[in-house]
């Protein structure tokens, strides 16, 4: 799935430091839910405190580039139903990792990062 020359960090470290990052820079972030500890995905959950929220799932293109894209609508939806189908996809995936983050303007923090 991985390239030998790429150098991967494990998932539990990169997640972890993410949430720090947020956390340092007064960003509140949770770890929702552990997935595997060496490859699994992340799932993020971007909370706008307006009772919505965005939820967007970390994919790989076709050269195995990690990136992000909604996985629900196509922006902000009701929180219930994002966490409805939070729950949903962590039935069928237990390897995914769950990461919420408070994101009044709905941008995603860890745009510029990849495991």
């Amino acid at each position: 799935m991985y390239g030998d020359d790429e150098a991967r960090v494990p998932t539990h470290l990169w997640v972890m430091a993410q949430v720090r990052r947020c956390n340092d820079s007064g960003q509140p972030a949770y770890v929702l839910r552990k997935g595997e500890r060496m490859g699994g995905l992340v799932l993020l959950k971007l909370a706008l405190l307006d009772g919505t929220a965005k939820v967007l799932v970390q994919q790989r293109d076709l050269d195995g580039r990690l990136g992000w894209m909604l996985a629900k609508g196509d922006g902000p939806i009701p929180e219930p139903d994002a966490d409805a189908y939070i729950a949903r996809t962590t039935d069928r995936d237990p390897d995914l990792w769950v990461v919420e983050v408070e994101a009044r303007d709905g941008q995603n923090p860890f745009e510029e990062t990849s495991v």
